[in-house]
């Protein structure tokens, strides 16, 4: 019987028309950016439309994606750019030695 495969989830940023940042988690971040744009999405992209995905990094296990996106979420606005120019991978490494 072959080997289960791993729960993979992404923690996403979007950029939204009026120029705030969106955080959220998927398993698919191309067909939930699609949802967002379509209004289909989280309410909050309904009434803020997405234009960009600023950043994305994979995750092991939906625990950890929902404890990083938390952790996102806590930053000011320019921290999350920080850590999407930086790479959301250095954000993430940063949260698992906090959070174990």
């Amino acid at each position: 019987m072959p080997a289960a495969k791993p729960d993979r989830w992404w923690l996403y940023v979007l950029e939204c028309h009026s120029g705030v940042l969106y955080t959220g988690i998927a398993k698919d971040v191309d067909a939930r950016f699609k949802a967002h744009c379509s209004g289909k999405g989280a309410k909050f992209t309904r009434l803020n439309r997405p234009v960009a995905i600023v950043g994305k990094v994979r995750l092991a296990s939906r625990s950890r994606a929902l404890r990083a996106e938390y952790a996102l979420k806590q930053l000011p606005r320019a921290g999350k750019l920080e850590w999407c120019r930086a790479g959301l991978g250095a954000f993430v490494k940063t949260i698992r030695r906090r959070v174990r």
